[in-house]
């Protein structure tokens, strides 16, 4: 197999296995390397593994000469949507939509390599970004979702220089790339509740980041690390699908005519994040870990999704009206040496949605707050080789939506997506492994 097919399959099966997805707030996925014991608490300063290199790249001049960090986690979210009073027309009599959550596989590898004993030059793959929710069909919400996936993938070569024996910096460019998939009925009104409305966008762009790790002591550890917000003009389009009865038939063609089929586009930037961790040893068998970190999620307000060909060329197709606010993460972790070998890891995190209340809930990112509790352990078989396995229940409170795209008066009837007012019942479960190497 030749190396430009080889790059071609990477992307593809990184994105094929983010399929489901969703794990921190929004739809960011934190799950990029070891940590999950502790909560991802410390994840800028502890630089134990290669993939220090997402999470401060200045970690990897506390790093054998050569070492490979590799991981999957998956990724279980609940969403169970419990309907009070919606109004949408044609679905007033569907179901609640079942469980709209599913498995979701985030992998990541990473190689840092030593080219003297204060510079290193790293190569990060992950996937930062993620969400699936698909709903029973059809469900009262149709108008609004009936499913919806992104995934990304970030390719992160990095490199990190040794100030002195307290100082290390290191900085790094993501190439990213995203899709997205959204599907959902046109109306709620007859006819056009049976015509399906398939929205196809990707893009790649790039980004950045850097890092600085202090160390005091041998037995202390702050790291300070910067990640870029990521601007995307993705492109794709808008097809029309019916359900072949008469009604949605008619309204298909209608629509067609108008123009609703067509190219698009779609400018998204996903946020930056900026985390400050600390490590501190208290013995030879106790470890507390800490960070706090700030997602710049008010990158992502109204999205507009705007036709590029055809006779509505320069039309707004929809126009997705996320209006996130930023966010803030706190996590505590700790870590308890039974022996050289064996570790046990703890952890517990507070990490805020952006999503600013009912009114603005969507359908297809049903986001709430989320406290994590997590446990781990960590288990060295040799010397150079680390086995680290993490699980985590998301505590995620009753989540209310009151989502009000209801429209009236002339050209209504194909775009009243009618309101969804209920309560989602919502949770995640991880389970993550990580193996570590030098060599």
């Amino acid at each position: 197999m030749s190396t430009h097919i080889s790059m071609k399959i990477i992307p593809a099966v990184m994105l094929a296995a983010l399929s489901g997805t969703a794990a921190a707030s929004g739809f960011q996925l934190l799950e990029q390397g070891s940590g999950l014991g502790n909560a991802y608490a410390g994840s800028a300063a502890k630089s134990t593994d290669a993939s220090t290199i997402y999470y401060n790249p200045a970690g990897m001049t506390q790093l054998q000469a050569r070492e490979f960090s590799g991981g999957l986690t998956a990724v279980r979210p609940s969403f169970k949507f419990d309907n009070n009073g919606s109004t949408v027309g044609a679905f007033n009599g569907a179901g609640d939509g079942g469980d709209a959550g599913g498995w979701g596989f985030p992998p990541n590898a990473y190689l840092s390599w030593a080219l003297n004993k204060d510079l290193y030059l790293g190569l990060g793959i992950n996937a930062p970004f993620g969400l699936a929710t698909k709903y029973d069909d059809p469900w009262k919400g149709s108008a609004h979702s009936n499913e919806f996936d992104i995934k990304t993938i970030n390719l992160n070569p990095s490199i990190a220089f040794r100030v002195n024996d307290q100082f290390s910096l290191g900085a790094g460019v993501s190439w990213q790339k995203i899709e997205a998939d959204y599907y959902r009925q046109v109306s709620v009104t007859p006819g056009f509740a049976g015509v399906r409305a398939h929205l196809k966008i990707d893009d790649d762009a790039w980004g950045w980041n850097v890092g600085v790790l202090f160390t005091p002591s041998p037995s202390t550890k702050v790291g300070l690390s910067y990640r870029s917000a990521i601007q995307y003009h993705t492109e794709g389009s808008a097809s029309l699908r019916s359900d072949g009865t008469p009604g949605a038939n008619a309204a298909a063609n209608a629509l067609t005519n108008a123009g609703a089929q067509s190219d698009v586009k779609a400018d998204l930037k996903v946020p930056d994040t900026l985390i400050l961790s600390a490590t501190q040893r208290l013995s030879d068998q106790w470890e507390l870990l800490g960070d706090i970190s700030w997602t710049g999620w008010s990158s992502i307000k109204d999205i507009d999704i705007v036709r590029t060909s055809g006779r509505a060329n320069g039309t707004t197709a929809q126009t997705i009206a996320a209006n996130f606010q930023n966010t803030y993460r706190v996590a505590l972790g700790a870590n308890y040496r039974y022996t050289d070998a064996l570790k046990f890891m703890f952890g517990l995190a507070y990490d805020q949605s952006p999503v600013k209340n009912s009114a603005s809930r969507l359908a297809s990112l049903p986001d709430n707050d989320r406290t994590w509790f997590t446990l781990g352990t960590q288990w060295k078989p040799a010397r150079e080789q680390t086995l680290e396995l993490g699980l985590a229940y998301l505590y995620i409170p009753t989540t209310k939506i009151n989502n009000n795209q209801t429209t009236t008066g002339a050209g209504s009837a194909a775009t009243n997506h009618g309101t969804i007012t209920g309560d989602y019942d919502s949770s995640v479960w991880i389970v993550g492994a990580q193996y570590s190497i030098a060599f």
